[in-house]
């Protein structure tokens, strides 16, 4: 058990001047009563009220003690541990141009491969996971964690409109978000190291061409994964969309010993999901991390008992008559 606030039990310290108080000055002010001799009553038997006539006093100590560790807010953890568990390094590179909003695979590109990677995740509960989201320029929406709820909340505001509402550069740089997905593998450790690449376009700007973004991943043994999402043409709106560039994804896929997909419809997406799922695992190191719980309840439910006892037996059984 910790408490948050230390510095605050200090003032324990102050029930040092009570006691001595207490017993030094206590006399001064309790009522008494004149007698010529005391000598007879030396010897007579005390009392079971006499012998506890300190306790209201104790009590009142107790009930201060108590009041002062639910100030410094005493709080318990769960332990944090190492543990090896079967899980893969993925990180899912995944393309939110202007034209994932096309509704050829319904309701739309975007929403569908949200919807299977949301599966996904929640299939691999031991992987350490990433996301990379790329349009016009790549960034990393989700750094590698085993914290898949937090995972699951950035997923969910993955849009596609960034780029039409000028948020960021519309384009598909497939060669950045590969850069960008493989510069966050490569000191990562455990042997298995995937990416898992989705477009609907092809490379069309970027600093980084996706076979030079190919030969980097090959180079830190990272596998790629590439999938083709939609169909050319035009979409239920009468929208042109562009053209998926096979070609480059299977050369892509070949030069890292990954795999190459396409994906017309939903139940498509979700089986190559699904194969991709049978990657081999191996043994990852995690670390689960305690978290903190505040305990001050029980010592304030403990500090009114005592209190109620106290003011009770002050009032009843030790009520003075002055």
């Amino acid at each position: 058990m910790e408490f948050a606030n230390k510095e605050y039990l200090l003032l324990l310290l102050l029930l040092i001047p009570y006691i001595i108080w207490y017993f030094l000055y206590r006399h001064k002010s309790e009522p008494t009563l004149r007698m010529g001799d005391t000598f007879t009553f030396r010897y007579a038997p005390k009392s079971w009220k006499v012998r506890l006539v300190h306790l209201p006093m104790l009590l009142r100590c107790v009930v201060y003690a108590l009041v002062v560790i639910v100030l410094a807010r005493p709080q318990s953890d769960s332990p944090v541990g190492e543990e090896q568990v079967e899980g893969i390094n993925i990180m899912l590179a995944v393309d939110v141009s202007a034209s994932m909003l096309s509704d050829n695979v319904e309701p739309n590109r975007i929403e569908v491969a949200k919807d299977v990677a949301r599966e996904f995740i929640s299939s691999r509960p031991n992987d350490n996971i990433g996301l990379t989201i790329f349009a016009g320029e790549a960034f990393t929406q989700c750094p590698m964690t085993t914290d898949h709820a937090s995972l699951l909340n950035l997923l969910a505001g993955v849009r596609a409109d960034l780029s039409v509402n000028k948020l960021i550069q519309d384009g598909t740089a497939i060669g950045m978000g590969l850069a960008n997905a493989v510069g966050r593998l490569k000191n990562v450790a455990g042997k298995s190291k995937v990416v898992i690449l989705l477009t609907d376009g092809s490379n069309n700007v970027g600093d980084i061409s996706p076979l030079t973004a190919a030969a980097i991943a090959k180079k830190f043994g990272v596998r790629v994964y590439t999938i083709g999402l939609g169909t050319d043409g035009t979409d239920a709106q009468g929208r042109v969309v562009g053209e998926i560039d096979y070609k480059t994804l299977q050369d892509i896929a070949v030069q890292t010993d990954g795999e190459f997909y396409r994906a017309q419809s939903r139940n498509e997406l979700s089986q190559i999901y699904k194969d991709i799922d049978k990657l081999e695992k191996t043994k990852l190191d995690a670390t689960s991390y305690g978290k903190r719980y505040e305990a001050y309840m029980p010592f304030a439910m403990l500090a009114l008992l005592v209190f109620l006892i106290e003011v009770v037996l002050r009032i009843t059984v030790f009520k003075r008559i002055p």
